[in-house]
């Protein structure tokens, strides 16, 4: 049942070929014996997930029933989840309970979807291989000994081990389309504001987005047709029409027009992940795309604008965690100072710390001008770059990251080789607009993703875009050993 897409689950859902708390039931027996191999989930919730595969289940007898109906999902613990603990993989929200639903939450419920449980994150969604959760690092189901991306790589590696139909993620610099690829799965970020952020606890919140990681761009338009739209509850959601995702998968792409930045295959790009993409790309010109190299000239000073821009937001939103309100709270503090300062250093983790000191830094007075305004004068020709480029061009394709999945604690001790993963990622995210990941061949044996780039609102475009890639191609079928 696990290697079926989300519309053949549907269908067969209704036509009782099983029953949801049947599918629900293995699934939950698949995470129980499979997962202690990848920690992908830091909460299973196995009772509210039968429970509400009976609702599916009643509500597709009575001809009632949502689009999902009955569908097992996850969604990374950083979306706040009614009676399910929403920890963000920090010690600092370990006991954290929310008494409602995120946006995002609650319209895939009401859709249908069966909740299994919260996945594994980078602690505070600061990190680029899933090892900063103060709940351990997750494994790559391709190769365990290596990391799975991140934040997002519980999501990533539960959907790769089919661990769950698909998962929910948020991607703010790369979060979501770079575990995407070295996990071997596809995922959207969509354009800012095209899902609610409602809910979703906030990292750098001009930067935030919420998205999806399946093993298609059929059952990601499944659940982004759900997830999209306007929330008045939240002040940057986009008041702009939702098309039909999947209505749109199966569009012809004859004269596509695909540029191809120079800047994201020159050095650093390791070149049998460059062989792997142009070998795509070729495909995409059978059928029947033009393809032209472009150029991003500011593209390479994205990291640098990014990691400034976002922990200077970071530590503005991080400011809420004292130990008073809610969260970690330091044992017999002498004062509050006291209370602010330990709850704060217990609570935290080394790469949370960081980013937060590096945020207060250069929010500071004598060096806001120098850094956090100059960074955002970037951020705007960055933005530029691709308003010109998409004049020209339909989409942007190249590499999502510069090599595949690397050994678990290769890179913890050198943030800024760290950083460089996510090189060909966060310009997308400092523009605001919709970018994704789908597997191509892969480099002895581990994944490789081709990144997809469209113009604001053209997630209809972009998934259309790597359906019809997906119909001729056959690397977003592959399962993990031991996890077919």
């Amino acid at each position: 049942m696990q290697n079926k897409s989300i519309a053949q689950m549907a269908a067969e859902l209704r036509l009782r070929t099983y029953s949801s708390v049947e599918l629900t039931r293995h699934y939950l027996e698949r995470i129980a014996r499979l997962d202690r191999r990848l920690n992908s989930f830091i909460s299973v919730a196995s009772e509210s997930a039968l429970a509400a595969a009976e609702r599916a289940d009643r509500a597709i007898a009575s001809g009632d029933a949502g689009p999902l109906a009955g569908i097992p999902i996850a969604h990374k613990d950083i979306f706040c989840t009614a009676g399910i603990k929403t920890s963000c993989g920090s010690r600092m929200l370990d006991n954290f309970v929310a008494p409602y639903d995120a946006t995002v939450v609650e319209r895939l419920a009401a859709a249908g979807a069966v909740v299994l449980g919260k996945t594994n994150m980078d602690e505070f969604a600061m990190g680029s291989s899933n090892e900063t959760s103060y709940y351990g690092p997750v494994h790559n189901p391709w190769d365990a000994d290596r990391v799975p991306g991140g934040s997002s790589g519980g999501s990533a590696a539960a959907v790769a081990a089919r661990l769950c139909a698909a998962a929910t993620g948020t991607d703010t610099g790369g979060s979501i389309r770079q575990p995407a690829a070295l996990c071997g799965i596809t995922g959207i970020k969509p354009t800012y504001g095209r899902c609610s952020r409602w809910g979703m606890i906030a990292f750098a919140s001009s930067l935030d987005q919420a998205g999806v990681l399946a093993r298609s761009a059929a059952d990601a338009a499944c659940l982004l047709d759900e997830m999209a739209g306007f929330d008045p509850r939240d002040s940057t959601s986009a008041d702009v029409d939702v098309p039909d995702y999947v209505d749109a998968l199966d569009d012809d792409i004859a004269g596509l027009r695909i540029g191809l930045p120079k800047e994201y295959f020159g050095e650093g790009l390791d070149p049998r992940v460059a062989a792997s993409v142009q070998d795509a790309i070729k495909e995409y010109e059978r059928l029947g795309a033009k393809v032209k190299e472009i150029s991003l000239p500011n593209s390479p000073l994205s990291v640098p604008v990014y990691y400034v821009v976002a922990p200077a937001e970071c530590s503005s939103n991080l400011a809420r965690f004292d130990g008073v309100r809610y969260g970690h709270r330091c044992e017999n503090p002498k004062d509050l100072e006291d209370l602010y300062k330990r709850s704060r250093a217990e609570g935290f983790g080394a790469e949370v710390q960081r980013r937060v000191m590096i945020g207060t830094y250069v929010l500071s007075a004598g060096y806001y001008d120098a850094y956090y305004l100059k960074a955002q004068k970037i951020r705007h020709l960055i933005a530029d770059d691709f308003t010109r480029a998409f004049e020209d061009v339909d989409v942007i394709m190249g590499p999502t990251a510069p090599t595949t999945a690397f050994e678990l604690g290769a890179k913890m001790d050198d943030p800024v080789a760290m950083y460089l993963n996510d090189i060909y990622t966060i310009a997308t995210n400092l523009a605001g607009l919709p970018g994704m990941s789908i597997p191509v061949e892969p480099v002895d044996g581990l994944p490789v993703g081709l990144q997809i780039i469209g113009n604001y609102f053209q997630e209809a475009r972009l998934l259309n875009v790597a359906h019809r890639f997906q119909h001729v191609t056959h690397w977003h079928q592959g399962a993990p050993s031991g996890f077919e």
